[in-house]
């Protein structure tokens, strides 16, 4: 199903370079300014920014295989130094609920257990107390003080087996400081025998005013200034021989013995000061971060809080950061000048962003970019990205916001295909080379099975026997045992197969196509209910309570769906780019709407009839054509094209790319570059008006 208006190769389109430039103008709106003039550049890996990210954990772990340390911010004080090989934790200092305290680690282990499936995240800490040990059980963190008395509440109905004289309490991140200490030491002695007198202590690490850091012992989790008053008149009167002020911000030290709860193990837990800044930083190898996916960065990690949330953002240099990007968003196997392009392309993009993310430039995630760490780097894309170090686009003197997709699918997308807007820079273009993403990739029969099922073989697992049908469809058999039929041309083993086929056994060949990926793609059938689930709250317009009929009636530039009906109404979307995750996810808008359950009669008279597949009609069978009703209905176009046609009604899409396709393709930049073309002319080609310039 080819359309004309993805025929044809414009090669002038790929020879002619941009010789003037116009203004350029950015595709979304960024924050003020550029990334900082140090060309360091600032990933959320975890954060709550709001309606524009969120992301969050309640701690995080970390190692490397070289020591570091973790550094108060705002004094560039080295607070904590951490060896090599060891993990310790870190969270937020926030609200928290407590929920138990036992003398048996299994107790509280066990409880934590529970929680564990619950939104209620638990954190199990072991502390010094009343002449021994005693393991604390806490939930958190939390927002609000509002939101940790709600905590407390579901807590408190969770089933756990707490003690007759315990019940969920709602702490926070207000302490006291009972006395300032030089080393650790003396200060865990001083805590020691506060806590020998029932009282819950913990020793903290802060900066010092001249430079330096000194450790502290504190009392107290309050909640509020008022909480933390009563607590100072309170132990003012259990212990008067303490002289106790207001705590600073710092770490509170504490022994996590959390983090298997199947065995007791003890690691570092570091809590930040809900308003404090620290870093981990100090070393070449990179500090690994375990909650993304055992990750590695280099630079430092930041840790603080956003929206009572604890936040992670990697501090980096530009380009350290770029040499991860590249290789996270293509293979380090693709050729130089396709790398190289990539890097360009990344580099622009990243600087364009500003304080997007408000605390960051860009997060992790294909939102900004793809950034996996060290572990994504690669000698070939390290070398790109040096040998075009600080090239970036731009157009009238400004960063064009260099955007980029997997696959166009033949063609990049026009802005008003997209989200209606990106100035001069951004046009479609045809992208031919596309298919290099699918150079390598097997062919797939679409068959029918005796007795009307339907599916798709993989073209190395069968053979074309040489007979045809009555109708003159090619019959083929398989070439080993237990063939699957699959639903659609892609091995994907979490979906039951449709069928089996066997040496011997016929099946009619209905069409070939490519395998579902990127460049081309089979989607469905979705049913009615699929489509209206999908749709709600994406579109203004009101849904029908049943889909009969779902058609593209406006295409764009490009042929991208830019307006989709259903049972002749619109539905509309803010921008078209949005009609992807409207119906269902689908990898683009570049898309046909084939309906599954019945098909259009042309009579010779030119009317039309509807015939659905629950209708007595003939089935084309290996052996010939037999009169059936139901499923199996095999409708052949006068092009010789067939295809089944189910009894259960629903909507297949067919389509080709992958992403919005506005401006650069990736795949077709890979094309490009085997064909010989150097990474300024494939730039040049995805991107208008634009120079190359290097700062």
């Amino acid at each position: 199903m080819i359309h004309a208006w993805r025929k044809g190769k414009s090669a002038l389109a790929k020879s002619l370079l941009a010789a003037a430039l116009a203004a350029g103008s950015l595709l979304l709106p960024a924050g003020a300014g550029y990334a900082d003039s140090a060309r360091t550049i600032r990933v959320a890996l975890f954060a709550d920014i709001g309606s524009k990210y969120k992301l969050t954990v309640p701690a995080v772990t970390l190692s490397s295989s070289q020591a570091w340390s973790l550094i108060a911010e705002d004094a560039g004080t080295v607070l904590v130094t951490v060896p090599s090989g060891t993990k310790v934790r870190a969270s937020l200092d926030g609200y928290r609920v407590k929920v138990l305290e036992t003398p048996s680690w299994q107790t509280a282990a066990d409880a934590a257990k529970k929680l564990q499936s619950t939104s209620d995240k638990p954190f199990l800490f072991m502390n010094s107390k009343g002449g021994g040990n005693v393991y604390q059980l806490y939930t958190g963190m939390y927002a609000s003080e509002s939101a940790a008395k709600n905590a407390a509440d579901r807590v408190a109905k969770a089933g756990l087996n707490l003690p007759a004289d315990q019940s969920p309490v709602v702490k926070g991140g207000k302490h006291l400081t009972a006395g300032s200490f030089a080393t650790q030491l003396e200060a865990d002695t001083a805590r020691a025998s506060i806590a020998a007198a029932g009282v819950d202590t913990w020793t903290a690490v802060v900066p010092s005013e001249g430079g330096g850091s000194r450790y502290e012992v504190w009392v107290a989790e309050a909640v509020n200034d008022s909480d933390l008053a009563a607590a100072r008149l309170v132990l003012g009167q259990v212990m008067p021989q303490l002289s106790l002020t207001t705590a600073p911000k710092g770490l509170m030290i504490r022994t996590d013995v959390g983090l298997d709860l199947n065995s007791e193990t003890q690691t570092m837990h570091y809590a930040v000061s809900g308003d404090a800044k620290f870093k981990a930083a100090g070393n070449s190898t990179g500090i690994q971060l375990a909650e993304r996916s055992k990750r590695t960065y280099r630079g430092s990690l930041e840790l603080g809080g956003s929206n009572g949330s604890l936040s992670v953002i990697n501090e980096l240099p530009l380009e350290q950061y770029l040499y991860s990007v590249v290789g996270g968003e293509v293979s380090a196997s693709w050729p130089a000048e396709a790398l190289k392009a990539q890097a360009v392309a990344a580099r622009s993009y990243a600087l364009a962003q500003g304080l997007r993310f408000d605390i960051a430039n860009v997060v992790d995630t294909t939102l900004s970019q793809v950034y996996n760490g060290i572990g994504t780097e690669a000698p070939s894309v390290t070398s790109a990205v040096d040998a075009t170090s600080g090239e970036v686009l731009k157009s009238g003197g400004n960063l064009v916001e260099a955007v980029f997709s997997s696959n166009s699918g033949g063609k990049t997308a026009d802005p008003s295909e997209v989200w209606n807007s990106g100035g001069n820079v951004f046009a479609s273009v045809d992208s031919s080379e596309d298919s290099s993403a699918v150079a390598s990739a097997k062919k797939w029969y679409y068959v029918q099975l005796p007795g009307g099922l339907d599916g798709y073989v993989r073209e190395d697992n069968v053979k074309l026997t040489g007979d045809k049908t009555p109708a003159g469809l090619d019959i083929l058999t398989a070439t080993t045992k237990d063939v699957n039929v699959r639903p659609l041309p892609v091995i994907d083993n979490s979906v039951s197969p449709v069928g089996k086929l066997n040496p011997g056994e016929n099946a009619v060949v209905l069409s070939k196509v490519s395998e579902s990926g990127s460049y081309s793609w089979i989607k469905g059938p979705y049913t009615s209910s699929d489509l209206l689930k999908s749709l709600q709250g994406k579109t203004s317009a009101t849904l029908p309570s049943t889909i009969v009929t779902l058609q593209v009636t406006e295409r764009g530039p490009s042929g991208r769906a830019v307006l989709v009906k259903a049972n002749g109404n619109p539905l509309s979307v803010k921008y078209p780019d949005l009609y992807r995750s409207s119906l269902g996810g689908l990898p683009s808008t570049l898309f046909d709407i084939v309906p599954s359950g019945s098909y259009t009669v042309l009579g010779a008279d030119g009317k039309t009839a509807s015939v659905s597949g629950s209708q007595q009609t003939s089935v084309l069978t290996a052996s010939g054509m037999v009169t059936k009703s139901g499923s199996g209905t095999v409708v052949m176009g006068g092009d010789s094209k067939a295809r089944v046609v189910d009894a259960t009604s629903g909507f297949l899409f067919i389509g080709w790319g992958n992403g919005h396709g506005l401006g650069m393709s990736q795949w077709g930049v890979k094309g490009m570059a085997d064909q010989g073309y150097d990474y300024k002319a494939i730039l040049q080609h995805y991107f208008q008006n634009v120079t190359i310039v290097k700062e």
